[in-house]
């Protein structure tokens, strides 16, 4: 038998090194559901309990991997289900391609069943690359560019494949007139600024004497880099939410997130500072960031589309983050006067304490910062960690010290609520070896974090390393908005919209043959934990908090947050005037501070 377009489609992806697709059947993709199954699953086929979840899969895949995320759905609906995860992708620069089904070409135009308009459908989301494999010839181009242009440029492209061409006999390009060869093989360089840039630069954080950095996900990688950097110029840095694992919260002068979920550190970092250096982010909330004309600032990225943006910025580097610091380097004078450092740590170790004393603070039931305390010394030395958005993005931002080779991520600019448990499904598939660990709240498990449970149990057994823990913060309350509505109008909760219907999280998983574990005291945190980190098996542990404990601002002052120690009493007017004032500027932001 001739392979097929699909047959073909499939062994280039697998020339490609694609040895995972993500997806959910259906017939308009009926000839690579064929070809799959000619070519004994090769690559694996991995199906979600919805299309929205394949793609969150992908970009999860494609975070902890480094390596391309490839999803797939049937034409219509399945295609339009994509999206959120796609824009997820597309906003945290992260490679993700979309293999999608279309109606036959002959039905095309004429209003027939699921006929959607892809190329519109997909028109932002993948406006890089997002083409129409119409005749056979053009596969293999259509295919390697799609990949190419996703990886180098780090955003989401879309392949439509006609139902009926998928079923076609595969005729490779001629070498004749209109048609359009290809080759798999992609080579990458790092580019680094010229020397006189550099001089520039150098130049400016020279002449500076309270210098602060500010990393994001761009400077993964380069955490010999910036270390040195920050000694030698006797900086604090502070992490974007997307660059949390790009350096280790052991060192005293990091003085952790930046935005509102940031640190009170991060905070006088900004407003102290005379000097500014950005390595690898594009943190859009400028007014965290120093007042314009009260500090110089330079900025570095490897992108040169995202230069410039955020900040009046002197120098403009573009270039990889390592080279590009590893060249900077040599032009740098220590800074021989290191009282600015000497305070930071200071306050940096302050901090710790006070979240120390904050997740012990009496709450009821469970205080939702003890769950991250306790978690954050038993972090293993390689985890993967992951949050939802909503209040559990607060305490990972605050309470989580990384540490060794930890990794996490999130939603950083999309902000979407669901992609917490299918990130580490498909860290999980990417055969990393590493325990993974999603914190979520309850409104996000229940939006679709239950039916990917079920995928779980599907292929657990599968997987390198079994440890898998989902952490679900149980207070029946949507409670990043209700904290939200409380400031805008003295509304104390619109139960209609807020209150979430009960659910036993713990048995469910129990359940599909997953560990389940509730945790209702706070005295059964810590062993929750540790039960869960040393399963044999994916692990639920439903923590009962409660949704009175308020997310300070970073902003506010040091008295401020030593009464935030109180114990939780609703309506203590101190502690509602501390929150009004983060969660006021919560909605002027109109989404958390995040950033990449």
């Amino acid at each position: 038998m001739a392979d097929t377009v699909a047959d073909v489609m499939l062994a280039r992806l697998r020339e490609w090194g694609v040895d995972h697709v993500f997806g959910y059947a259906g017939d308009g993709i009926n000839g690579l559901l064929s070809a799959w199954q000619r070519a004994g699953d090769q690559p694996r086929f991995v199906q979600a309990r919805h299309e929205e979840m394949a793609a969150f899969e992908a970009v999860g895949y494609a975070k902890f991997t480094g390596r391309v995320g490839v999803c797939t759905a049937t034409s219509g609906p399945g295609a339009i289900h994509l999206l959120n995860g796609l824009y997820d992708a597309k906003l945290d620069h992260v490679p993700v391609v979309a293999i999608v089904g279309q109606t036959a070409r002959s039905a095309m135009g004429g209003n027939y069943q699921q006929e959607v308009d892809l190329h519109t459908l997909f028109q932002d989301v993948a406006s890089d690359y997002c083409e129409t494999v119409m005749v056979p010839e053009q596969l293999p181009n259509l295919l390697d560019r799609a990949i190419r242009i996703a990886v180098s440029r780090r955003t989401v492209t879309a392949l439509v494949i006609p139902s009926d061409v998928q079923e076609l006999e595969y005729t490779a390009p001629g070498h004749e007139f209109k048609m359009v060869p290809s080759s798999l093989d992609l080579t990458w360089s790092a580019p680094v600024p010229g020397d006189a840039d550099l001089r520039r630069a150098a130049d400016v954080l020279n002449a500076g004497e309270k210098v602060a950095i500010l990393i994001g996900q761009g400077a993964r990688g380069a955490g010999e880099e910036v270390t040195a950097v920050a000694e030698v110029l006797g900086a604090g840095v502070a992490k974007a939410l997307l660059g949390k694992d790009v350096l280790s919260d052991e060192h005293a002068w990091v003085t952790g997130s930046i935005g509102l979920l940031g640190t009170r550190p991060s905070y006088e970092l900004m407003t102290g500072c005379d000097t500014l250096l950005v390595i690898g982010s594009n943190f859009p909330y400028s007014q965290f960031l120093p007042e314009y004309g009260k500090a110089r600032a330079v900025q570095i990225d490897v992108d040169p589309t995202m230069i410039g943006l955020r900040y009046p910025f002197e120098v403009n580097l573009v270039g990889d983050s390592a080279e590009t610091l590893r060249r900077l380097l040599p032009m740098l004078e220590p800074k021989t006067d290191r009282s600015w450092r000497d305070d930071l740590e200071r306050k940096v170790a302050r901090w710790w304490e006070v979240m120390e004393r904050r997740a012990h603070t009496s709450a009821d039931p469970v205080n939702p910062e003890l769950v991250f305390h306790e978690l954050s010394s038993r972090l293993p030395h390689n985890a993967i960690v992951t949050a939802d958005s909503g209040s559990a993005a607060n305490w990972y931002a605050r309470h989580l010290r990384f540490r060794g080779d930890i990794r996490g991520s999130l939603s950083g600019t999309l902000a979407s609520m669901g992609p917490g448990v299918p990130y580490v499904i498909g860290a999980k598939f990417g055969r990393l070896g590493r325990p993974c660990i999603a914190l979520v709240g309850d409104g996000a498990m229940q939006m679709n974090g239950i039916n990917e449970l079920i995928t779980i149990a599907k292929y657990w057994q599968d997987w390198d390393d079994p440890r898998l823990v989902v952490a679900v913060l149980h207070n029946n309350d949507l409670n990043q908005v209700t904290w939200e509505l409380r400031a805008m109008g003295g509304s104390p909760q619109f139960l209609p919209s807020q209150e979430l219907p009960d659910f036993p999280y713990a048995g469910y998983a129990r359940s599909l043959g997953l560990g389940g574990i509730l945790a209702a005291k706070p005295e059964e945190v810590a062993p929750a934990w540790e039960e869960a980190l040393a399963a044999d098996r994916p692990c639920v542990v439903e923590f009962l908090t409660d949704p009175a404990v308020p997310p300070i601002p970073p902003h506010a002052t040091w008295d401020q947050l030593e009464k935030s120690l109180e114990s939780i009493v609703r309506g203590d007017s101190d502690r509602i005037d501390v929150i009004k004032e983060g969660v006021k500027s919560k909605l002027q932001e109109f989404l958390p501070g995040r950033g990449a």
